[in-house]
């Protein structure tokens, strides 16, 4: 083995154990970020509203918190953020249904869905399908949720409410080919031009 064929198979496995580390210290950094904003979420709902949705002072209270807290840690703490970790707080109130796959910026946008299926059908498929986040905006912008569960009528409204509840479950092949068709069925029913691939 020559010097430079030594020299690059030990920057590939450098570059591996720095790529490696990298990625868990991202999504530690996500976990934390996550269970933070979720107790400041709890925080607020419990203390400041006496467990009710909204307070009746909740607004000037926000703007309080965000001002002392800005003050004190910086920038992320405006008064919309305070609300989208209030939000967030009420929607997950089980911390453990929170996934770490997701970030902050995706429960952003998850969270301007009010309708609990809906929203619990983007999460599944954005976490089962890799989707960033300009793809899960994409995609409720287009209409993804209400377009299946107009393609098929009751039974389909069935299967994307299951899909809202657990996602999509691949356990046999049969079930990866049932999902395309279906998947099919929903292009060829709206005519959207043919899904390219990159």
């Amino acid at each position: 083995m020559n010097d430079l064929t030594y020299t690059n198979s030990m920057m590939n496995e450098i570059r591996e154990i720095l790529q490696s580390a990298r990625q868990r210290v991202a999504i530690q950094v996500n976990t934390e970020l996550l269970s933070t904003y979720w107790n400041i979420g709890k925080i607020i709902v419990e203390h400041e509203q006496g467990n009710q949705e909204r307070a009746d002072y909740g607004k000037q209270t926000l703007k309080q918190i965000s001002k002392e807290l800005t003050k004190e840690f910086g920038k992320g703490f405006s008064v919309s953020n305070l609300q989208f970790m209030r939000w967030f707080y009420q929607c997950y109130q089980i911390q453990q249904t929170v996934s770490v796959k997701l970030s902050w910026s995706h429960y952003c946008e998850l969270l301007t869905i009010s309708d609990a299926d809906k929203r619990s059908f983007y999460e599944k498929e954005t976490v089962n399908s890799g989707w960033s986040v300009r793809e899960l905006k994409r995609q409720i912008s287009t209409s993804l949720y209400e377009r299946l569960l107009l393609s098929e009528g009751k039974a389909n409204k069935e299967t994307v409410l299951s899909l809202a509840e657990k996602g999509i479950e691949m356990a046999t092949p049969l079930d990866i080919i049932k999902w395309n068709f279906l998947m099919l069925k929903e292009i060829s029913f709206l005519s959207l031009p043919v899904l390219q691939f990159v």
